[in-house]
Order: C-alpha cells, then structure tokens, then sequence
C-alpha cells in the first residue's frame, strides 16, 4: 500500500479534505516529507535505498509518537539530485532547479492545508543544498511557517559502534550504515555476496578537507568502479535493527519536540531598498 512503512492512521492522503478541514490545531500539527533518490548503490543493494531509508526511519518514529502528537507524512519523493552517480545504469536523477520546484511547491501544498509545520526529512547526500533552499523561499514567502530541513541520519544511530575509523572518515555511500539499515529494513533487497568495498584516496590538502574526504566536486566514478564508497562486507541485520531503533526514537522524540515548538512570527516582507540589497525588512514577533 501506498503509506509503506508509515502507520496507516500517521498517512496524511488516507484523509479526506473534509478529516483535514476539522483537524484541530493544524497549525502545530508537524507534517513530515520523506525525501529520496532513486540511484545506484553498488551491486549489493537497490537503488531505492535513499527513499526507503527516509520512508523507513520517519514511518518507525510516527510509529513511536505518543497518540495525542499531531503528526503526519506525506508520501516520499523518490526521484532526486543524483548527476554524481549518472554513469551507473538505475539512476533516475531530477535538475536542482526541478527538484527545487517540487519541494517549494509541495511546501506550499502543505500551508495552504493550514499546516505551519514542515519537517523534510533528507535521505540523499547529493541534495541537502537544495532542501535549505527550498526551506529558505518558503519561510520568506510565509512568516509563520516553521520549516525544517534536516538530514535523517542527523540524530544518533549508533553506526559508530559498528565502524572502523577509515569507514568513519572516508564512507560516503552504500557502505556499511545503509547496508546494514536496508537489511533492517528491506532484507530482501539486500545481496550481501555481491558486496564489495571501495574509498577514495585521502583528499591531500589538509586544510580543505580535515578528515581526508574530497574537497572538491567528484563523481562516484572518480574513485569507484562498483558505486560503493565504503565497507559494506560486515554489516548485519542485526546491527541495522540497532541503528533503525536509535533512528526512529530520536526522531520521534524531534517530532513531539517540533509539535510543541512555537517560533517567531513575522509579518510578510517589505519588499523596497532593504530587499535589494539583500535584506528582507520585517517586523518580528514570537509567540
């Protein structure tokens, strides 16, 4: 079904317009966007791991939200910005300008529901730019919309627990985190015997790259033939169950703590002097 992982009663579209219309306090209540990708992860895994990963983790926290926390999620987007990895056959790749437009226009889908609360929860690395500025244009056009751009790996999942110290410093995709979150979450995806681990070389200017990662725009083709960056050979079902549950109770802790959060209020913008010179006039307030 269409909710996936995120409880049925959490799913915003199994409601009417009419069940939106009579929620009480739409606008504390938290609506949570789930955003992916749809590109290569190695030979090991699928190329749906962006968007199951954030589908996964955000559907295990609703699932954890106590019931009087008003919260819910929207569908995943599953295509996202993925030129870095264009030279593997599966990536789906959006521009940013059009990945832009779809997050900024879902954003203002929500406001104009009587949402004021927007969590999009990231879990493509290529992209967390894009999200800020969607973020940014939607708070500017509404001074009392709370919108929140974060990575889902963001809360503590446990992974270092897991991990030598060169995974810690140089892993950047399919390595053994999402391995080892994908076998928690979608096993049967997963083909472990095919497996391999690949890094980049330490980046060796110090002072732009402080633990060794590149400094400077790469493809995956750049430093790996397979599309991993990263050991995902020892992950286990076992250690993602660990990470999916740090994940998803941190997350639902966020959520409750999003819910009750009251934040700055402000008038719309004067668009005059201040606005061309980068400034946006307004009179703030809080509540």
């Amino acid at each position: 079904m269409l909710h996936g992982y995120t409880p049925p009663a959490r799913f915003l579209p199994y409601l009417s317009w009419t069940d939106i219309a009579a929620l009480p306090d739409r606008e504390n209540t938290v609506i949570v966007l789930p955003a992916g990708a749809t590109e290569q992860h190695g030979p090991h895994l699928p190329c749906s791991v962006d968007a199951v990963i954030a589908s996964g983790v955000m559907g295990h926290a609703l699932a954890r939200l106590p019931a009087e926390v008003p919260a819910y999620a929207l569908p995943p987007i599953v295509y996202g910005k993925s030129e870095e990895h264009l030279h593997f056959p599966g990536t789906m790749t959006l521009t940013g300008t059009t990945l832009l437009a779809t997050v900024t226009e879902i954003g203002e889908s929500v406001y104009r529901s009587g949402f004021r609360k927007l969590l999009i929860a990231n879990g493509h690395g290529g992209q967390p730019q894009v999200m800020e500025m969607a973020a940014r244009e939607l708070r500017l056009r509404h001074g009392d919309f709370v919108v929140l751009p974060h990575s889902v790996w963001r809360m503590p999942s446990g992974t270092a627990a897991f991990t030598s110290e060169r995974e810690k410093k140089l892993a950047m995709h399919a390595g053994h985190g999402e391995t080892a979150l994908m076998l928690a979450l979608a096993p049967e995806t997963v083909r472990m015997e095919r497996a391999v681990a690949e890094y980049p070389p330490p980046f060796p200017i110090a002072s732009l790259s402080a633990d060794g990662r590149p400094g400077c725009a790469w493809s995956t083709m750049d430093f790996s033939a397979s599309g991993v960056i990263g050991d995902p050979t020892t992950a286990t079902p076992e250690q993602g169950q660990v990470i999916l549950d740090s994940l998803a109770t941190h997350w639902a802790r966020a959520i409750e703590e999003v819910y009750r959060l009251r934040w700055v209020v402000r008038e719309a913008p004067t668009w005059g002097r201040g606005h061309e010179q980068g400034h946006v006039q307004s009179s703030p307030s809080r509540v």
